[in-house]
């Protein structure tokens, strides 16, 4: 499995949205690109958001003007590069008098609504609440303002998908093992199924994300030049709370705010936190103390009162964020930081990526593309802001696509009709292919997922587990339970098995 004669010009290790985001512009600029992970896309940081795409309006306090402006700008351009990813929402922010002044948050929205354009989403304006409000009496009134959710995953895929048909080597389940320079360029060295092969390329990328530093230590036997703080996020999903599409952004007594998010129709997401992370970044896990801390701020707002046995299902990440000496977790900068190094003579440039948020990623990208520019001179110009994301050609909304797929697709229900329409968007005809009948989709696993899907998925998405499928493609395993899961996991070994004799034929 060698690959010793070509030299790429640019190869990304990390497959989260940072590291395909600047795969995909790299890519679409003429450059030859090569992506491994050592894992799935999105398997880490980037599949543990709080699935916004959202200017960040907490980050005002901190006075990151330039980091909001530039999210507010990309939130409008991101509306419009995947819809049938990226849906607007309404927030609610309670008003408490003793933790913010009513001015202050006049303040923050006025410049939230104008610090960049606005085309599509909505001004903030005030509210009060009735006695049907889910908020607790004592809480008269509030703000509302707009931002957008994101299925965050699958925004990874689609970037993914894109570089992939623009010509990029994307491999999962791929560690780097070293990366060394050899005569001005570098030689990485990849581990896949316990095979060992080499590629080559003339820059190499570090979007490791919580593995930053460790990369530049351990594989490149380098010193960083920069520190991170690993700060952990974690949510909680619980049953919906209220039947309003709006979400809420709760304030706490500590500063910090809190989202409740309606979720997958049936759900409410909680989150997120911020505590400072110590440990194995391949294995987080919300602890009680962070559970506690969600429900506490939920009980405190709402009328209906949660427990921890209502806690349904939660997720951890770990965001690498640039050490800028701040004391607290929450108060460390969300900005990105891209360390390239200054190689002399006959050496090649090593691009590091510290921090960066979900919402910037397609401006971080750009940003890294212009870090390389002096060496690849021969790049072409920015392209992806006008570039629709695979899934966005031709689509209108989500509500015409899913009416038109209970049309063409007989059998089919109201509720897989409108996943297929959120998680594919135009594409949902590529994964469907010819079939016009649920009937003709092959073996059912249950929630509307079938064998057609899954095949589909393994094919173009780069799925090789249940927990690839369930988790960061289709958002399924709220529902699957463990006989389920099993009977997916055994058709995946069998479907496995057979690719492996059709390529030893």
């Amino acid at each position: 499995m060698q690959d010793t004669d070509a030299i790429y010009d640019i190869a990304v290790v990390g497959a989260g949205i940072n590291g395909v985001g600047i795969a995909n512009d790299a890519v679409g600029r003429g450059l030859s690109v090569f992506v491994c992970e050592k894992d799935d896309l999105a398997s880490h940081t980037s599949s543990a958001s709080s699935k916004l795409i959202h200017g960040g309006l907490r980050y005002l306090e901190q006075k990151e003007f330039r980091l909001v402006r530039e999210a507010l700008l990309e939130r409008e351009v991101l509306l419009k590069k995947a819809p049938h990813l990226i849906h607007p929402m309404r927030f609610i922010m309670p008003h408490l008098p003793y933790l913010r002044p009513a001015w202050l948050i006049r303040s923050g929205l006025f410049i939230y609504d104008y610090l960049a354009k606005r085309e599509t989403l909505e001004g903030s304006e005030l509210v009060h609440f009735n006695v049907d409000s889910p908020l607790k009496d004592t809480i008269k009134r509030g703000f509302e303002y707009s931002d957008c959710t994101v299925d965050d995953a699958r925004l990874v895929v689609v970037n993914a998908i894109q570089a992939h048909e623009l010509g990029a080597q994307i491999r999962t389940q791929t560690r780097c093992v070293s990366a060394v320079q050899q005569e001005g360029v570098w030689c990485l060295t990849l581990e896949h199924q316990k095979q060992h092969y080499q590629i080559k390329a003339r820059t190499l990328v570090n979007a490791t994300g919580a593995w930053v530093t460790d990369f530049i230590q351990q594989q490149l036997s380098k010193t960083p030049k920069a520190g991170i703080r690993l700060v952990q996020g974690s949510h909680i999903i619980v049953k919906r709370l209220y039947p309003e599409p709006h979400a809420f952004i709760l304030q706490n007594d500590d500063q910090r705010i809190v989202f409740v998010i309606p979720y997958l129709d049936e759900y409410s997401l909680i989150g997120t936190t911020d505590v400072e992370f110590e440990g194995d970044a391949n294995h987080v896990h919300i602890t009680e103390q962070e559970t506690a801390y969600l429900i506490d701020v939920i009980n405190d707002h709402f009328k209906l009162q949660l427990q921890q046995e209502d806690v349904i299902s939660s997720f951890a990440g770990v965001r690498a964020l640039y050490d800028d000496a701040s004391t607290q977790a929450s108060k460390v900068t969300r900005d990105y930081v891209l360390a390239i190094s200054k190689p002399v003579a006959d050496e090649a440039p090593l691009l590091s990526v510290y921090g960066g948020k979900l919402t910037t990623y397609r401006k971080l990208a750009e940003a890294a593309l212009l870090q390389l520019k002096r060496y690849f001179p021969h790049m072409k110009a920015e392209w992806t802001a006008e570039a629709k994301l695979p899934g966005a050609e031709g689509f209108s909304s989500v509500e015409v696509l899913c009416a038109e797929l209970m049309h063409e697709i007989k059998g089919l229900d109201f509720q897989t009709a409108h996943r297929w329409a959120n998680s594919y968007g135009s594409r949902v005809w590529h994964m469907l292919s010819e079939n016009k009948d649920v009937q003709t989709l092959g073996q059912s696993f249950g929630h509307g997922l079938y064998q057609q899907e899954v095949d589909y998925v393994v094919k173009r998405e780069w799925a090789i587990s249940s927990e690839d499928i369930l988790k960061r493609r289709t958002k399924l395993y709220l529902k699957f339970d463990a006989l389920e899961t099993q009977a997916l996991d055994l058709y995946l070994q069998d479907l496995h098995l057979r690719r492996l004799q059709e390529d030893a034929a």
